[in-house]
C-alpha cells in the first residue's frame, strides 16, 4: 500500500510543473504594461479591499515585511495569467502607476491613483501619493520583491484547475460561481466553453426578467450564472444531490468538463429558452418568490427556483395548452399551502425534499383540466 500511495505521488508530481522565481514590483508593472502579465478582474472581483487595507499593504512593503506569494500560470504563447494575489498586485500598481491598470472597479469608475489612509505603524504615510515620496521610498517599493509562483504551460490541463480550486476554497473573497467560472478556464477550451455558455444563457432576456428580484451582491457575484447552473443540475443531475448545493453544482459543473457527462448545447439551448420564455410570461418577476395572497414578496428563493423551473419543465407541453391565468393562479396556490412551504424551510437541502417541492409543482399543474 505504501508502495502504490509513493507512486501516485510521484506521477502526480510529475503531471505539474511549477517554478518559483522573486519579481520585483517594478518588474510585475513592465510585464502588465507590455502584456506579458495578464490580470483577469473577474477571476477576483476587484478591489473588495478598502483604501486602509491597500495602504497598509504599501506600509508593509516599506517596512519590508513578508509579502504573501503569488500565484500565475502560463498560457500557451508563454503569457502569465495571474491566478492568485490580484488584491495585493492591484494595490501596489494602482498606489505606483494608476494609469497603466487598464480595467475599472466594481462600479465602473476609472481607478485614481491611490492616496494612503489609515497606516498605523508610520502615521506620517497617511494622506502621502506615490508623487509624494522621496525617491529612496519609491525606489524601495518598485525594488522590493514578491514570490511568484509560475504554473508551467507543460502542466496537465486538469492539475492546473485542481490547483485553482484549492487556491480559491475556503476562506476565498471569491463566491462559488466565480471559483467555477475561473477554474474552468484552466482546462481550455472545453472549460471556456461551458463557462461562456452560462453567461450567454444568464444573459437571456426572458431568463433576466425570470430573476428580477434577484439581489445586486448575488448578481455581483454571478449567482446568475449560478442559477442558470442549478436548472441544469436540476434538470439532468438531481441523483448527484447530497445535501450540499455547493457540492452538487461543483460535481455536475466538473462532471461536464471532463466529460464524464455529455452536455448537448443545441438541446439544452432549446429547452432552457422555452422554459424561460413560458415562465416570464406567466410569471415574469414573480416566478422564484413568495407569495401573500396573489402579490410575490421578498427576494428570489432557490428553492422555489428549484421547484418552480423543474415541475413546470416537466409538463411544458401540456402547459401551453392551458390558459396562462390558471397555470399562473395554481403555482400561486401551491407555493403558499403547508405541504410546499415544509419542503422549502429550515432542513430543506436534502434530497428527499428537493424532490418533493418539484413533485407539487408538477403533480399540481398536472391535474389541472385540458
Amino acid at each position: 500500500m505504501t508502495e502504490l500511495i509513493d507512486e501516485q505521488i510521484d506521477i502526480k508530481i510529475g503531471e505539474v510543473r511549477t517554478e518559483s522565481i522573486d519579481l520585483s514590483f517594478g518588474e510585475i508593472i513592465n510585464l502588465y504594461s507590455q502584456k506579458e502579465l495578464i490580470i483577469q478582474p473577474e477571476y477576483q472581483r476587484l478591489f473588495r479591499w478598502s483604501n486602509q487595507q491597500k495602504s497598509r499593504l504599501i506600509e508593509s512593503i516599506l517596512l519590508e515585511l513578508p509579502i504573501p506569494q503569488i500565484f500565475t500560470i502560463e498560457n500557451s504563447d508563454g503569457v502569465l495569467e495571474l491566478i492568485d494575489g490580484l488584491q495585493r498586485l492591484s494595490s501596489v500598481i494602482q498606489f505606483i502607476d494608476a494609469s497603466v491598470l487598464d480595467f475599472t472597479d466594481v462600479e465602473g469608475e476609472t481607478l485614481n491613483p491611490l492616496t494612503l489612509e489609515g497606516c498605523d505603524q508610520i502615521s506620517e504615510l497617511n494622506n502621502l501619493t506615490f508623487e509624494d515620496l522621496p525617491l529612496r521610498l519609491k525606489l524601495r517599493i518598485k525594488r522590493s520583491s514578491v514570490r511568484t509562483v509560475i504554473i508551467r504551460r507543460q502542466s496537465k490541463s486538469f492539475l492546473r484547475y485542481a490547483m485553482f480550486k484549492r487556491l480559491n476554497t475556503g476562506g476565498s473573497i471569491l463566491a462559488p460561481q466565480e471559483i467555477r467560472n475561473c477554474s474552468s478556464r484552466m482546462l481550455g477550451e472545453s472549460g471556456i466553453k461551458f463557462y461562456t455558455f452560462l453567461q450567454e444563457k444568464s444573459s437571456y432576456p426572458n431568463f433576466r426578467t425570470c430573476i428580477d428580484t434577484l439581489s445586486q451582491l448575488e448578481k455581483e457575484q454571478k449567482g446568475d450564472e449560478e442559477l442558470v447552473l442549478r436548472f441544469f443540475a436540476a434538470k439532468n443531475a438531481q441523483d448527484l444531490f447530497r445535501g450540499s448545493v455547493r457540492d452538487w453544482l461543483d460535481t455536475y459543473m466538473e462532471d461536464i468538463l471532463l466529460e464524464k457527462i455529455q452536455f448537448d448545447y443545441s438541446a439544452e439551448t432549446q429547452d432552457f429558452n422555452r422554459l424561460f420564455d413560458y415562465l416570464s410570461q406567466i410569471l415574469g418577476s414573480g416566478a422564484f418568490v413568495r407569495y401573500r395572497d396573489q402579490s410575490p414578496i421578498g427576494a428570489l428563493a432557490p428553492a422555489y427556483f428549484e421547484a418552480v423551473t423543474i415541475g413546470v419543465f416537466r409538463i411544458l407541453e401540456k402547459l401551453h395548452t392551458l390558459d396562462d391565468s390558471l397555470v399562473r393562479t395554481e403555482i400561486i396556490k401551491i407555493v403558499q399551502s403547508e405541504t410546499f412551504k415544509d419542503n422549502v424551510g429550515p432542513g430543506a437541502g436534502t434530497k428527499t425534499k428537493l424532490s418533493n417541492r418539484i413533485r407539487y409543482i408538477q403533480d399540481g399543474l398536472a391535474q389541472l383540466p385540458d
